[in-house]
């Protein structure tokens, strides 16, 4: 009985060694196989996805060749409300945006003293009526007494010359009324145009001097953008060539057109003014900062992005897919200006040699991509890429 345990225990150690040893074999063979998948795995290069927006196909299309250029907007049409006389204020009916016509009071001096004025030379012209009418008679009657010989030719000589002071006189005192009633119609404040007040320079009660600036009233139906051009680039610009500028404050682009072009150059600078008329919209004021682009010349060529063409080499180029993969391309660049690219204008170059119409193109928005690199594309744009 107990040699027969002692085999039965010998047979239980062995079966239990042999399991081990399968169990440990097995688990080898396992992470061997694993081991190599994973090398095979880190051998083979992992392709780099692109969506529709890292992609675009090159195509000949309308590149237009633009200037760009900045300003502040300036109503064409302005006035400036002055006294004319030197007074006190005695009151201003309009602010800052209220709207006036042309020909409407807008104000009012006070006009005790050219009241006073007025009367004044009109009394003084009354004296100097009744001196001529007593010149007159004085001389009609020495010409009936020469034409009697009562008196001397010489006595009817210094009548004449006494009735014809009398009338110089006269017509200065009318002249000193009418001037003095002038200057008390100048005491009324009229607004030369029709538009808003922009500024108001002087309060009600102040003692204002000749050609003291009072209110401001600007037209804003016609509004120009003021220009620098600099002397290399003024000689393509021309009256007529269209424009887009981005206002400040205006969601959305506003049109214009070149009107004129300063003869001279600035002082200093030695840039041009370029005055561009812009198209009449709700929200322009005199003042803002605009910005934008001159069409110079549109003509059809193969564009690509800005960001699309990489200048961290000697040369540059783009990246192109070709079978499968990004391929570096050296290219030969043309004119700037902008572009069409998925409906949406923006900065553009043209490729004079280096791409052909139809290539699939990387955009600056992947990042840095190294030549021969693994790539695939979405269905879409590979379709989009393969259409004519």
């Amino acid at each position: 009985m107990k040699r027969w345990m002692k085999w039965a225990s010998a047979m239980i150690v062995l079966l239990v060694v042999i399991g081990v040893g399968a169990k440990v074999f097995k688990a080898r063979q396992q992470a061997g196989a694993l081991a190599a998948a994973a090398s095979a795995a880190s051998a083979a290069p992992l392709a780099l996805e692109l969506g529709s927006a890292d992609v675009f196909v090159a195509r000949l299309q309308p590149l237009t060749r633009t200037l760009t250029i900045s300003g502040g907007l300036k109503a064409v049409t302005s006035a400036v409300v002055k006294a004319k006389v030197a007074s006190e204020l005695k009151s201003l009916t309009v602010r800052e945006g209220d709207s006036v016509k042309a020909g409407q009071t807008v104000g009012q001096l006070d006009t005790a003293e050219f009241d006073w004025r007025l009367r004044q030379a009109e009394q003084t012209a009354m004296s100097a009526r009744t001196q001529l009418d007593i010149a007159k008679r004085a001389l009609e009657n020495n010409r009936a007494l020469v034409a009697q010989g009562f008196i001397s030719a010489t006595a009817l000589e210094t009548a004449i010359s006494t009735e014809a002071g009398a009338a110089a006189s006269h017509q200065a005192a009318v002249a000193a009324t009418e001037l003095a009633r002038k200057s008390r119609a100048d005491a009324v404040l009229i607004a030369p145009i029709s538009g808003v007040v922009s500024q108001r320079l002087a309060q009600p009660g102040e003692r204002v001097a000749t050609d003291a600036k009072l209110i401001e009233i600007v037209d804003l139906s016609r509004i120009e953008l003021e220009a620098a051009v600099a002397p290399e680039d003024v000689g393509g610009v021309q009256v007529g060539q269209s424009a887009r500028l981005s206002v400040d404050g205006l969601a959305e682009p506003a049109s214009a057109k070149v009107v004129r072009i300063n003869p001279s150059t600035q002082a200093g600078t030695r840039a041009v003014m370029v005055y561009l008329a812009l198209q009449p919209q709700p929200g322009l004021r005199q003042g803002l900062f605009a910005r934008g682009s001159i069409e110079l010349q549109r003509r059809n060529a193969l564009a690509v992005p800005v960001s699309a063409v990489r200048i961290d080499q000697a040369r540059p180029y783009v990246l192109a897919i070709e079978g499968g993969k990004a391929v570096q391309r050296a290219v030969e660049l043309g004119v700037r200006g902008e572009a069409r690219f998925d409906g949406r204008t923006d900065a553009a170059v043209e490729i004079v040699s280096g791409a052909a119409d139809g290539a699939t193109l990387l955009r600056g928005a992947t990042g840095v991509v190294r030549d021969g690199t693994p790539v695939k594309v979405a269905t879409a744009v590979a379709s989009a890429a393969s259409a004519p």
